[in-house]
């Protein structure tokens, strides 16, 4: 193992724990020690042992989470308008969708961000294709335009999609 990993576990169980911290509101020596304890473990489970084919710098995952946080918030206000709306102009829709990622973890990435983004959710992930539910078409124009795509393929430096 390479003092990556190393690091990598060590970043992993510094934060599960800040999260632990945050979430339980218990400051004894018990409750810190077991924080600390099953922070390790989810650390240590989740991090990869083999040598990645990619790393993704830093920077990038900060830019693509500030414009992912950026995309919920603006498609939570249009949901909100459309659930607040009289008419309730809702036109729900399955897409089926087909993604150009060949990263295993951007094609995750991918179903997650769609997930997090209010209106749209990943409902069934085959390979490279996704199907997404979406509440109307706007909500559906975030997934077909693809710009979740561009921006993952980004942080994973594949060709032909930045």
């Amino acid at each position: 193992m390479t003092s990556s990993f190393y690091q990598t576990l060590i970043l992993k169980t510094l934060l599960f724990f800040l999260i632990w911290l945050l979430l339980s509101e218990s400051f004894d020596l018990f409750h810190m020690g077991l924080g600390l304890l099953a922070a390790f473990g989810v650390a240590w489970f989740n991090t990869d042992r083999s040598t990645s084919r990619f790393t993704i710098p830093r920077l990038r995952i900060v830019w693509y989470f500030l414009w992912l946080v950026g995309r919920i918030l603006q498609s939570g206000f249009h949901l909100s308008v459309l659930i607040l709306h009289p008419a309730l102009p809702i036109d729900p829709k399955l897409i089926r969708y087909r993604t150009k990622l060949q990263e295993e973890a951007g094609i995750v990435l991918l179903g997650n961000s769609i997930t997090l983004t209010p209106g749209t959710i990943t409902v069934e992930v085959n390979s490279q294709d996704l199907v997404v539910h979406a509440m109307d078409d706007k909500s559906a124009h975030d997934v077909t335009s693809l710009h979740m795509d561009q921006r993952i393929a980004g942080l994973f430096g594949e060709k032909g999609m930045e």
